[in-house]
């Protein structure tokens, strides 16, 4: 099929995947908790005859196989969980949970894959084996819902994956990716800072985590300036700190959360090394204790294969109306990179951006949303790469 048929195609069905993102969006659902989506995707799915196997690696994982006629196995992949924040967009179908938001276009990654099966399930003649993950946890940062589907056998023989992530700093219209690392590297760290408590008119007879939280968030940015080569691109962000109850009490500890993002190992484990160091050092100069961990097993650097990523651009270039750009690597980071470890593929970012119609908030914003006249795109970009990659 040319490319501008298949978009043809993705126009007529534009409207039902707008509906689906709304449904979703409507009734988010934590990491882990994807129950209600889940089962809209199972039902969508057993609705166009696809195969449909759950609880695939965990209870909310869901997996569509549509078995062409060509030969190879190819795998799209859409997450489906939302995060911990209120909506403030004032849309008519907002978010219906309370403290639950869809501010990362999840619900659209969603909703595409399922027009992407809409579309397949017609053209059997022209794909192979074409395995459609929808994957709970993406935004858990640790194990995920990545690896347990892997483990679960979704990639076994799988020859290439591919997933699309709807990105507001690209307008409408933008397909955009790169060549080898695409993502960061996230490891997430905890601090507990264990002081004395006392009045807060007699500092002297304390020891005052508040305020040595305070000399450590100062102190581990000299590693970003002055400890690692400035050429090296990573991000060291203090991003939580809770600690004390009233203003004449210095409580006895403090707690500090945070990420450290890198695209190198090397360079990974000089800032762990050096923020280690930082931190005992400064707690061991003011007499209190300190606890750091990091969560266990983070998603490794995003990496699209060169080759495949070449070819993936070609391909999207013949879309009409779309612009596809090559982009330099974000400090974002992405389960998908374990997909891109078991077989050859590429991530791509949807631009969803659009100043006029005020759809300007970034990603994780309580105000993010996405301008749908994109989704038709990201729909047409998935089904034509899984009818060329099907050889």
């Amino acid at each position: 099929m040319e490319p501008y048929q298949i978009l043809e195609e993705a126009k007529k069905i534009e409207s039902k995947v707008i509906e689906l993102r709304r449904t979703i969006h409507a009734y988010p659902e934590l990491s882990y908790q994807e129950h209600r989506t889940a089962g809209l995707v199972s039902d969508f799915l057993r609705g166009l005859g696809v195969e449909v196997h759950e609880n695939v690696g965990l209870k909310t994982a869901v997996m569509g196989v549509i078995r062409g006629k060509r030969k190879g196995v190819l795998a799209l992949r859409a997450d489906m969980d939302a995060l911990p924040l209120n909506e403030e967009t004032g849309l008519p179908f907002s978010s219906k949970v309370p403290g639950v938001m869809h501010a990362c276009g999840h619900d659209a990654h969603t909703a595409m894959l399922l027009g992407v099966a809409s579309i397949l399930t017609k053209h059997l003649d022209e794909i192979g084996e074409v395995r459609l993950l929808f994957q709970p946890a993406e935004e858990d940062g640790g194990r995920g819902g990545a690896l347990p589907m892997i483990e679960a056998g979704v990639m076994n023989g799988v020859d290439y994956v591919f997933g699309l992530h709807v990105m507001s700093g690209y307008p409408s219209g933008v397909l955009a990716t790169r060549e080898g690392p695409l993502m960061a590297r996230p490891d997430s760290f905890k601090v507990e800072i264990v002081g004395r408590g006392g009045h807060g008119s007699a500092p002297h007879e304390t020891i005052d985590p508040v305020y040595i939280s305070a000399l450590i968030i100062n102190a581990i940015q000299g590693i970003r300036s002055r400890q690692v080569n400035p050429l090296e691109p990573f991000v060291l962000s203090v991003t939580s700190v809770h600690s004390g109850t009233k203003d004449n009490i210095i409580p006895d500890r403090a707690v500090m959360e945070g990420t450290i993002r890198t695209l190198n190992d090397n360079v990974r484990e000089a800032v762990i090394r050096s923020f280690q160091d930082v931190v005992k050092g400064i707690c061991e100069a003011y007499g209190a204790q300190c606890r750091i961990e990091f969560k266990e097993n983070p998603y490794p650097v995003t990496v699209n294969d060169p080759e495949t990523t070449r070819e993936v651009k070609e391909v999207l270039a013949q879309i009409p109306g779309v612009e596809v750009r090559d982009v330099p690597p974000v400090l974002g980071g992405e389960d998908f990179s374990r997909f891109l470890q078991r077989a050859k593929g590429s991530f791509i970012f949807l631009g969803t951006r659009n100043e006029r119609e005020n759809i300007v908030y970034p990603n994780h914003s309580s105000k993010f949303t996405v301008d749908e006249s994109s989704l038709k795109i990201g729909v047409t970009s998935l089904s034509l790469l899984a009818m060329r990659f099907s050889r």
